[in-house]
C-alpha cells in the first residue's frame, strides 16, 4: 500500500515536468518564426514604400494635394476724369464738409458705397518721370498738366512752362533772389544746419517745394506739406520733381506724424493765421518739433516796418500781429533765436522749467496739457489748446542731446523703449536683415539703387530699416507705420528719417 501511494505521485511530477518543457519549447519556436515573419514583412512593407516613392517621383500621375486655385481679377480703366483723383479729399466731395478752419480740405474718405473699383489713368501723353537729380529743375509738362499755377504764381518765379517742359527756376514769393540764396541767409542765421545737428524739417504750405528740394543737397531731409485745392494738388509737383512730400492741411486734426518729430519747420508765406483760433495751429508745430528745434517764418508780420504796402493793410495792423505773433511762441515756451530782414526764427527751449511755470499759472493761455492726452496720438485725433510738454522721462531726444547725422542712423534713440519689445540690440538685428533683403531686392528689381527709382513707400515700416539700407542710394523712402500697430515712428524720427500714420 505504501509503495503504491508513493509511485502515482513521482508519476504525475513526470508528465508536468513533461509539459512545461515542451511549452517552453513551443513558444521559442514561436518567437523565431514570429522573428523571421515581421522581418520578412518589414522588408516587403519597405520595398513597397521605396517602389510605390520611386514610381511617384519619375512618373507623376496625379498630386495628392491641389494646387491652390487663385481667381484673376482685373479693374476696368477710370474714365480721364479721375487722372488727378484723390479719394480722401476729393473736391466734388467737399461740399459736405464746413468750411470752418478749411476743414473741408483735411481727410473724408468715401464709404464704401461711394468706392470705385477702377485704375486710375495717367495724364494724356504722360512720359516716364525725368531721373534725380535732373528732375529736381524740370519735369514734363504732360505729367502734371496744370497751368493754373504756372500763370498765377509767373511774377514770383516757381515754375515756368517751355515746350513740353516745366522748369523750376527756384523763386518763391520770399526768395525772389532764388532759393539756394534764401536757404545760404538762413543758415548764416542757424549755424546747426550746416554740421549735421538739423536733419529732418517740414515745410507747411510749400509750393512746388523748392525750399526741400535745395536742402536736399545740404544733408536735410524735408518733408513738404501742402493741401488739395480745387486746381490741383501741388504736391504732385513736389513729388515729380523727386522731393519728399505729402498732401495735408493744419486744421481741425493733428498732422500724422509724433510729437518731437521735427528738427526744423518752416514757413514762406504759406498763409496760414498763425495768430488765429488761440495760436491753435501754432500748438501744433510745437507739439511736432522736437526740443531745441527750430521754427522758421518769413513773410507777414515779419519785417512789416518795410513790407506792410505790399500786403494790404496798414502798419499798425502788422505791428499788432506781429507782437500778437511773440507773445504766442513765447507762452509756448519758444524764444527768439534770430531774425534778419524778412526771416525770423525761434526756438523750442528744452528747459523744463518754462512748462512748470505754465502748469503753475492757472490763467495761462495756453495751459499745460494733462497727462491723458497723448502727445503721439496723431491719426484722426483733434487739436487740443494745449501746450504738449517733453516728456521728462525723455530726456536724450531733444537737439542738442541726440547724435549728428549721419552718426543718429546707427544709433539706437532713447524713444525706442517706448516701443513694446523694443531695444538697441533689436533695431541692430533689424537693420542687419534689412540690408541682406535690399541686397536680395536689388538682385530681382536692378533698378532699386539706380536714378531710375526715386521714391519709395515702406507700408509697414518698424525702426526704418529699410530706409537705413539705402541711405546710400538716389532714393527717398516714406516709412509708414500703422495707426494701431506699435507707435516706432518716433524712432524713425529720431534716426533722421521721416514718415507718417496711416491706416490703409
Amino acid at each position: 500500500m505504501k509503495s503504491g501511494k508513493q509511485s502515482q505521485p513521482e508519476k504525475g511530477s513526470s508528465r508536468i515536468l513533461s509539459l512545461t518543457i515542451l511549452f517552453i519549447a513551443f513558444c521559442g519556436f514561436s518567437f523565431y518564426l514570429g522573428g523571421i515573419f515581421c522581418s520578412e514583412r518589414h522588408k516587403i512593407e519597405v520595398k513597397d514604400v521605396t517602389s510605390t516613392t520611386t514610381k511617384a517621383v519619375a512618373a507623376p500621375k496625379e498630386p495628392t494635394v491641389s494646387p491652390i486655385q487663385v481667381k484673376s481679377v482685373s479693374f476696368p480703366e477710370c474714365g480721364s476724369e479721375f487722372q488727378d483723383y484723390t479719394p480722401c479729399t476729393d473736391p466734388k466731395r467737399w461740399k459736405k464738409y464746413g468750411t470752418h478752419r478749411l476743414s473741408f480740405l483735411e481727410r473724408h474718405c468715401p464709404a464704401v458705397y461711394e468706392k470705385s473699383e477702377c485704375l486710375i489713368p495717367p495724364p494724356d501723353g504722360y512720359k516716364p518721370p525725368i531721373r534725380w537729380p535732373k528732375s529736381r529743375e524740370q519735369c514734363w509738362y504732360r505729367n502734371v498738366p496744370y497751368d493754373w499755377i504756372n500763370k498765377q504764381k509767373s511774377n514770383q518765379h516757381w515754375l515756368k512752362k517751355e515746350g513740353d517742359k516745366f522748369h523750376f527756376p527756384g523763386g518763391g514769393t520770399m526768395f525772389p533772389r532764388g532759393v539756394s540764396h534764401y536757404v545760404d541767409l538762413m543758415q548764416d542765421l542757424i549755424p546747426e544746419m550746416k554740421d549735421g545737428t538739423v536733419r529732418t524739417a517740414i515745410d507747411t504750405g510749400c509750393g512746388v517745394a523748392s525750399w526741400g528740394g535745395d536742402l536736399l543737397d545740404r544733408g536735410i531731409l524735408s518733408l513738404s506739406l501742402a493741401p488739395r485745392d480745387n486746381h490741383e494738388a501741388q504736391v504732385q509737383f513736389a513729388l515729380e520733381r523727386g522731393i519728399p512730400a505729402i498732401l495735408g492741411i493744419i486744421s481741425t486734426q493733428r498732422l500724422p506724424f509724433p510729437s518731437n518729430a521735427f528738427d526744423m519747420a518752416h514757413c514762406s508765406r504759406c498763409l496760414i493765421p498763425w495768430t488765429e483760433f488761440g495760436g491753435i495751429y501754432l500748438l501744433e508745430i510745437h507739439r511736432i518739433v522736437r526740443p531745441g528745434g527750430f521754427w522758421i517764418l518769413s513773410g507777414p508780420p515779419v519785417n512789416y516796418n518795410r513790407r506792410w504796402r505790399g500786403w494790404n493793410t496798414t502798419m499798425e495792423d502788422q505791428k499788432s500781429d506781429y507782437n500778437k505773433l511773440q507773445s504766442l511762441l513765447t507762452s509756448m515756451c519758444f524764444k527768439k533765436y534770430a531774425q534778419k530782414d524778412d526771416i525770423a526764427v525761434w526756438q523750442k527751449l528744452s528747459d523744463k522749467s518754462c512748462y512748470d511755470k505754465i502748469a503753475k499759472n492757472m490763467e495761462a493761455y495756453p495751459p499745460k496739457c494733462d497727462d491723458s492726452i497723448e502727445p503721439d496720438s496723431a491719426w484722426y485725433t483733434p487739436l487740443r489748446p494745449c501746450v504738449v510738454a517733453p516728456t521728462p522721462k525723455v530726456k536724450n531726444s531733444g537737439l542738442g542731446s541726440i547724435p549728428k547725422w549721419p552718426q543718429r542712423l546707427n544709433v539706437a534713440p532713447e524713444r525706442i523703449g517706448d516701443v513694446h519689445g523694443g531695444s538697441a540690440s533689436g533695431l541692430k538685428h533689424d537693420d542687419g536683415k534689412w540690408k541682406n533683403r535690399v541686397k536680395h531686392y536689388k538682385k530681382i528689381l536692378p533698378a532699386l539703387g539706380t536714378d531710375k527709382i526715386r521714391n519709395v513707400m515702406d507700408m509697414n515700416t518698424v525702426y526704418g530699416g529699410f530706409a537705413a539700407a539705402l541711405i546710400e542710394d538716389p532714393v527717398w523712402v516714406m516709412n509708414v507705420v500703422s495707426s494701431y500697430s506699435a507707435n516706432s515712428l518716433p524712432v524713425v524720427f529720431d534716426r533722421g528719417l521721416i514718415g507718417t500714420y496711416h491706416d490703409w
